[in-house]
């Protein structure tokens, strides 16, 4: 085990976001510009900016959500 089980929020909220940020970027480079020359740099710069904003909204958006989803799912 790398880290305390203190930590699973943090951990989840990195992989997810890093999950979703590097797809998400990767298909709009992809539509936006193609896959032609600098593809990988324009791909790494939207990456750097989307990330840590991403980060943050899931981070501080997490609790709120999983509340949420609690309320909307129905239990036998």
């Amino acid at each position: 085990m790398l880290f305390p089980p203190r930590y699973a929020p943090l951990v989840v909220s990195v992989l997810m976001t890093t999950y979703m940020a590097g797809l998400m970027t990767l298909v709009i480079i992809l539509v936006n510009t193609g896959p032609g020359e600098g593809f990988l740099a324009r791909w790494g710069q939207a990456f750097l900016v989307s990330w840590p904003i991403a980060f943050v909204l899931i981070t501080v958006g997490r609790p709120l959500i999983l509340r949420l989803a609690a309320k909307l799912i129905r239990h036998p």
